[in-house]
C-alpha cells in the first residue's frame, strides 16, 4: 500500500482552426506542429511503457475541437504532406550540415524523428482518436473531455444554456469517438464557477479540476487542502491544484524546462539560414516561420547560444525525473503524518509543453513513470476515478470561483483587449436560445440552419480567442474569428426570422465550419435551472 498517490493530468487542447479556402493557412500550422512534436511523442511514451508492462496511470483531456481535427479527412491529408516536406527538409539538411560536424548529427536525429512520427501516424492511417482508444482500453490512461470548444464558462453563464450547451455538446462528442460517456471533465483554463458542478452532474461528470484557490477558499475550509478532493453540494468531486509540483515544471525561473541543457525553442533554421535556401519550406508569402528543426540549447539567458547535445539533455531529463519523484516522496510521507487517508498529489499540465515547447517532455515523462514504477514504494500513480472509487466520502464544500490565469480569477479573458466580445456573445447566444424554444420540432433547411447557428456560436465562443487577444500573438486572427462565427449566427437568424434562408450560403459554412456533424440544436432549448433554486 503507498503512503500516497500522484495524479498527472494533461490538457490537451487547440482552436479549431481548419480552412479548405486556403491550403496554407497559416494557423492550421498550430495542429501539425502540435501532432509532430506532442501528441506522437507522447503515445510513443506511453505505448512504450505498456509494452513494457510499466504500472504507470494519466489522465489526459482531449478537447471535442482537437478530436475533430484528428478526425478531419481535410486536415489528415495536409498534415501527411507537411511531415513530408518536413522530412524532405531533414534531408536536405543531413546534406547542408556534412561538413558541420556540431550539427551534422542532430540532422540525422531529426530526420529519424520525423521518420519515425510518419511510420506512427501511418500505422494508425491518420486516427490518432483509436490510438488513445485502445490506451484508455488498457486501464493505464483515463481520457476525459473538455467544454465543446474550450468556451471560458464563468464569463458564459449569463445564460445557463450557454454553459450547458458547452457541457452537453462535449459528453456526445466524448461519447461519440470513444464509446463511453467521460468520467471527467476539464473546465477550460480550470474555470468554476460556483453552481455549474450541477450541469456537470446532469451530464454524469463526476469530477473536474480546479486551481489551488479554488479548494483554499471553498465555502468550508478543506481539512486536507488540495491533497484530497472536494466533494459539491451536486456530488461531483473538485480536484485542486498542487502549487508545488506546478512550480516544478511550470516556472519559468525555476521549473525544470528552462534548464540550460535543453533545447532552445526559439532558435530555428526557418529564421537562421539563408532566406533562399529555406523559402520552399517556410510559408508561400516568403514569412519566416518555424520549421521544427533546431540546433542550440538554451544555454544562458543571452542570445549566444551552444549547440544542442542530445546525449546531455536526455541525462538531464532522467535527473529531473528522479528530482520530481524524490520530492514527491518526501511531500507524501509529511502529508500522510496528518491525514487520515493516503494523500493525492494532482499535477495538471498542458499536453502541449510536452514536446513542443519542452522538446524533452516526453522523455521526461517516459522517465518518471519508469522511475516510479522501479525506484521506490512510498507513492504510486493513480487516475482520478480511481481514487473516487477508493474514497468515495469525502467533504462537502463549494469551491470559489478560479481559473489558473494570471491572478487566478477572470482577467485573462476579461480585460481591455478582449472585452468587447461579452456584449456580442451574449446577444448571440440569446438569440440561439429563441430559435431553439420558437422552433421544437424544424426539419429539412431549417433544421440544417439552426444546427448551424449553434454550430457557429460554439466556435465563437472559444476561450482560445480572448487568450490570443490579450497575449497579443495572431490579434487579427483571434478578432475575425470571433466576427465572423458572431456574424453568422446573426444572419442564420435574421434569415430564418424572414423567411429568406440561403441554401448555397448554408451549404458553404457547413462545409467550412464543419465541427460537431451530429449536433442538435435543441441542447439551446430553455430547461428548469439546473442549480439557481438548490
Amino acid at each position: 500500500m503507498p503512503k500516497g498517490y500522484l495524479l498527472l493530468a494533461l490538457h490537451a487542447h487547440l482552436p479549431y482552426v481548419r480552412h479548405p479556402e486556403d491550403e496554407h493557412f497559416l494557423e492550421e500550422k498550430w495542429f501539425y506542429e502540435a501532432v509532430t512534436e506532442c501528441y506522437i511523442p507522447l503515445l510513443q511514451v506511453m505505448e512504450g511503457l505498456v509494452r513494457d508492462k510499466v504500472d504507470f496511470r494519466l489522465t489526459i483531456s482531449l478537447s471535442p475541437p482537437l478530436l475533430s481535427m484528428f478526425t478531419d479527412d481535410l486536415l489528415q491529408k495536409r498534415y501527411r504532406r507537411y511531415l513530408d516536406r518536413l522530412i524532405e527538409l531533414a534531408e536536405r539538411e543531413i546534406e547542408r550540415t556534412r561538413h558541420q560536424p556540431e550539427f551534422h548529427p542532430l540532422a540525422h536525429m531529426y530526420r529519424d524523428l520525423f521518420g519515425r512520427v510518419r511510420d506512427y501516424y501511418y500505422r494508425w492511417h491518420g486516427n490518432l482518436v483509436e490510438a488513445f482508444r485502445q490506451l484508455q482500453n488498457t486501464g493505464k490512461v483515463e481520457i476525459i473531455t473538455s467544454a465543446a470548444t474550450h468556451g471560458y464558462l464563468p464569463l458564459l453563464g449569463l445564460h445557463e444554456e450557454a454553459v450547458r450547451a458547452q457541457i452537453a455538446v462535449a459528453v456526445s462528442t466524448y461519447t461519440r469517438f470513444f464509446g463511453r460517456p467521460p468520467a471527467g471533465i476539464w473546465l477550460p483554463e480550470c474555470g468554476y464557477f460556483p453552481g455549474n458542478d450541477w450541469i456537470l452532474k446532469e451530464y454524469g461528470i463526476r469530477y473536474f479540476f480546479t486551481d489551488t484557490h479554488g479548494i483554499l477558499y471553498a465555502s468550508t475550509r478543506p481539512r486536507y487542502g488540495v491533497y484530497a478532493p472536494l466533494c459539491c453540494p451536486s456530488g461531483v468531486a473538485a480536484f485542486g491544484r498542487d502549487t508545488e509540483t506546478s512550480k516544478q515544471v511550470w516556472s519559468a525561473d525555476e521549473g525544470y524546462p528552462g534548464d540550460f541543457d535543453y533545447r532552445e525553442f526559439y532558435r530555428d533554421i526557418g529564421y537562421d539560414l539563408d532566406y533562399d535556401y529555406i523559402r520552399p519550406y517556410i510559408h508561400p508569402s516568403g514569412l519566416r516561420v518555424h520549421t521544427g528543426i533546431k540546433y542550440y540549447r538554451i544555454t544562458g539567458k543571452t542570445n549566444w547560444k551552444k549547440p544542442y547535445n542530445p546525449a546531455a539533455a536526455r541525462e538531464k531529463a532522467a535527473t529531473h525525473a528522479g528530482n520530481f519523484m524524490f520530492n514527491r516522496e518526501k511531500q507524501i510521507e509529511w502529508l500522510a503524518r496528518f491525514m487520515d487517508r493516503p494523500p493525492v498529489i494532482v499535477s495538471p499540465y498542458d499536453a502541449e509543453l510536452f514536446g513542443h515547447w519542452w522538446f524533452e517532455g516526453p522523455q521526461w515523462l517516459d522517465f518518471l513513470c519508469r522511475k516510479i514504477h522501479y525506484d521506490q514504494d512510498t507513492v504510486k500513480m493513480i487516475t482520478p476515478s480511481e481514487y473516487l472509487n477508493m474514497y468515495p466520502r469525502n467533504q462537502v464544500a463549494v469551491p470559489c470561483q478560479s481559473s489558473w490565469g494570471y491572478k487566478g480569477y477572470h482577467e485573462v479573458w476579461l480585460e481591455g483587449s478582449n472585452d468587447w466580445i461579452y456584449r456580442h456573445l451574449h446577444k448571440a447566444a440569446e438569440r440561439m436560445i429563441e430559435l431553439a424554444a420558437t422552433y421544437p420540432a424544424a426539419e429539412g433547411l431549417l433544421r440544417r440552419a439552426l444546427n448551424q447557428a449553434a454550430r457557429e456560436l460554439l466556435l465563437a465562443q472559444s476561450s482560445d480567442w480572448a487568450f490570443i487577444m490579450k497575449t497579443g500573438t495572431m490579434v487579427n486572427y483571434a478578432r475575425r474569428r470571433t466576427k465572423e462565427h458572431i456574424w453568422n449566427v446573426h444572419k442564420i437568424y435574421e434569415d430564418i426570422k424572414n423567411n429568406r434562408l440561403d441554401p448555397e450560403w448554408l451549404a458553404l459554412i457547413e462545409s467550412k465550419n464543419n465541427i460537431f456533424p451530429d449536433i442538435d440544436y435543441r441542447v439551446y432549448a430553455p430547461q428548469p435551472a439546473a442549480y439557481s433554486m438548490r
